[in-house]
């Protein structure tokens, strides 16, 4: 692994009860940096957070539903309050609640898609701006898998909020580098993870997607 070291530096990472965001949590914790670990339930953060700190680093818990603005804008207000900067945010929570044709659709599951993968980090990246120009800048990694560029078989409604996070990324990006904030956008594979079960379970699209 490249070494470096993330020493006093103030990281979030949405998602991070477990899979992809938990391992993010872990490599920063792991390298220094004191992470508040933000998931919608305390039970599995809490006890993501608490095997970090088992290991001798810095962890918190926060519990905070990306698809509900308000608790958006009250996990920003607690930061600030607690550490008044920010370094690192890792956008990685998303939701997927339909697998199958867009012509199936509801209006309801289209909606959940669209604010936990699209407002929750909008307006998270918005309470992070201003601690982390009081930090002397920042960087901000927005999780959004390859299907934001080829969209995944049966995942068309979760592809489109990922086709445009990638655009979001690229918009702030072009904002916030004055500012001495990067903004990007992490764009994993096919990753063995909860989350991704119904892509393993389900042979056909599966051997799809392995080819």
């Amino acid at each position: 692994m490249v070494s470096f070291r993330l020493d006093g530096k103030i990281a979030v990472v949405t998602g991070a009860s477990r899979g992809i965001g938990q391992a993010i949590a872990k490599t920063l914790a792991e390298h220094g940096a004191e992470v508040i670990l933000v998931s919608r339930k305390m039970e599995g953060v809490g006890a993501s957070a608490a095997e970090i700190a088992s290991r001798g680093a810095k962890a918190v818990p926060m519990v905070c539903h990306m698809g509900d603005m308000e608790a958006v804008r009250q996990l920003g207000a607690k930061i600030e309050e607690k550490y008044g900067r920010l370094d690192i945010l890792v956008n990685n929570a998303a939701a997927n609640p339909y697998f199958g044709e867009m012509e199936g659709v509801e209006e309801a599951a289209r909606d959940k898609t669209w604010d936990v993968n699209l407002k929750g980090p909008f307006f998270l990246i918005q309470c992070a701006v201003p601690l982390m120009k009081a930090a002397g800048g920042g960087s901000i990694v927005n999780v959004s898998p390859v299907n934001g560029v080829r969209p995944g078989t049966f995942q068309g409604v979760y592809s489109i909020t990922k086709g445009a996070l990638i655009t979001m990324t690229r918009a702030w990006a072009k904002e916030l580098g004055q500012h001495k904030i990067r903004v990007n956008a992490l764009l994993p594979g096919l990753t063995r993870t909860r989350f991704a079960s119904a892509l393993f379970t389900n042979e056909q699209v599966h051997n799809t997607i392995i080819a």
